[in-house]
């Protein structure tokens, strides 16, 4: 198997992973970048019984446990700080809750990623399913252009016990409602009826005031480019309602605690 071509697919999710699990995208690379070198240094230890994505998460998991990385950040983005909120409110049970309902893994491939058996997987899951709940909920300002879809999305985000404050189609709509009540949680789309960026449009929303995005997307391609800074959560469409849901509590859970973190 040639290790480098059959993991190479994975690596913008990887990245993805990694940016939501340290709250950093410059502390997740770099944490990336420590598991692509020990890979380098014993090729024999990427694992043979799982896939090739499974196989990588895998190596990544044991780098992250295992290597203290000390990275400069900005003052908003700190690492220190990415890192006590990691140990206070990342236990396995969110490792296990993003491998599981984030990336998409099945129960067995957690299992194989932590190094844990099966059971232990749906304990944590559920675990940290409760944990979140208990402590998010927001007004939600969503940006989708196609009715149906963020039909679907206030559902989803009212189910969960937050307010939706309005569905915006275009740019200035988008603007218009973020000014007139500011919105704890941005659900955006990345192409709008008028033909404007949702991109655009969250760039703009937040010169004013900060909170966490999810951009939910047929074209995540266009955003995860290695090129710019990159959003820590993104759901391809077409998306799973869990998906929705647990990236959801995941991004209001680390940025609400990364808030009041001194």
């Amino acid at each position: 198997m040639n290790i480098s071509r059959e993991i190479a697919p994975h690596l913008p999710y990887l990245r993805r992973f990694a940016r939501a699990l340290c709250g950093s995208q410059k502390s997740g690379d770099a944490y990336v970048v420590a598991t692509l070198e020990a890979l380098v240094a014993d090729i024999d230890a990427f694992p043979t019984n799982m896939s090739a994505k499974a196989g990588l998460y895998h190596l990544f998991m044991a780098s992250w446990s295992s290597i203290a990385l000390n990275v400069e950040d900005r003052p908003d983005d700190d690492l220190s700080a990415a890192q006590r909120n990691v140990s206070l409110l990342t236990p396995r049970s969110r490792q296990a809750f993003l491998l599981r309902t984030v990336e998409g893994f099945s129960i067995d491939d957690v299992a194989n990623i932590l190094s844990i058996a099966p059971q232990e997987v749906d304990g944590l899951i559920a675990q940290a399913g409760r944990e979140i709940a208990e402590r998010v909920a927001t007004d939600v300002l969503i940006v989708e252009d196609e009715a149906l879809i963020a039909q679907d999305i206030e559902f989803i985000a009212r189910d969960l016990g937050h307010q939706v404050i309005g569905v915006a189609r275009t740019h200035k709509e988008a603007i218009e409602l973020a000014s007139g009540r500011r919105p704890g949680l941005i659900l955006a789309d990345i192409q709008l009826a008028d033909g404007s960026s949702g991109l655009n449009a969250v760039n703009e929303m937040l010169q004013s005031f900060d909170c966490p995005v999810i951009f939910i997307t047929a074209f995540p391609e266009r955003l995860l480019t290695g090129e710019r800074p990159e959003p820590a959560f993104l759901i391809s469409k077409p998306y799973k309602v869990d998906t929705v849901k647990a990236t959801i509590s995941q991004a209001l859970f680390f940025e609400r605690k990364a808030t009041h973190v001194a």
